[in-house]
């Protein structure tokens, strides 16, 4: 049952600003990684905001492309959008030079199956955005977080966050070589960062098996900087 609505158009209303500091700390983070003429797939792409955001980034290559997967296409979407039947992709192995999955997994009750569907899609590299447990209260601080960002869509919260040990165990149960991997990210607007964001968010940009070669170690625990909030 979802909240009546004008109490999810209030919640909906006060997470705009939240919103638009976590879109811009995703496309900085993001937007270095790709390469000219790169085919990019947004899975769980939404209204296909974060794609769009990446294709009109200043620093954005040229000729990159961005398209959507979604379970339920809306329409308008200002990306192109495939729709997706929650279990395979209908989509080609290695169609795509990268493959982003941005705050999706945790929402995914078989979530190693969609990771393996990112990499079997994916010719280059496969990006995770998500949260993790660290630091006190951090199950409860994530999952307030979750419920307020998800609520006033009616999206259901599964509540079920890894710990940075468990996120490096499941980059190695994919065969996934870290290029990049963020264990803290300042992605909200300062006080509400303070509370929810830093190291309860998680980012890995990965190499996906026979992509490129790189230094990472995927059971290492690296920090390599923060997003921009």
């Amino acid at each position: 049952m979802g909240l009546p609505a004008p109490i999810a158009w209030l919640m909906s209303a006060m997470h705009r600003p939240v919103y638009a500091s976590r879109l811009r700390g995703l496309v900085d983070a993001i937007v270095p990684h790709l390469e000219a003429g790169d085919r990019v797939l947004d899975v769980g792409c939404g209204n296909g905001t974060l794609g769009r955001a990446i294709l009109d980034a200043p620093s954005c290559p040229p000729q990159v492309t961005v398209e959507g997967l979604e379970r339920v296409v809306r329409g308008g979407e200002p990306i192109r959008v495939h729709s997706y039947d929650g279990v395979k992709m209908p989509l080609e192995s290695g169609s795509y030079d990268v493959v982003i999955v941005a705050d999706v997994l945790h929402h995914e009750a078989e979530p190693d199956r969609l990771l393996s569907e990112c990499v079997r899609v994916s010719r280059r590299l496969v990006m995770i955005k998500d949260h993790q447990i660290q630091g006190i209260f951090a199950q409860q601080r994530v999952s307030f977080m979750d419920w307020a960002a998800n609520a006033p869509y009616g999206v259901p919260c599964l509540y079920r966050y890894p710990t940075p040990q468990e996120w490096s165990q499941i980059l190695e149960r994919h065969d996934l070589r870290v290029v990049e991997r963020k264990d803290r990210m300042n992605l909200y607007p300062p006080v509400v960062n303070a509370i929810f964001g830093g190291r309860l968010q998680f980012m890995a940009v990965a190499s996906v098996p026979g992509g490129p070669a790189c230094d990472g170690d995927p059971g290492g625990e690296v920090l390599t900087g923060e997003a921009e909030a």
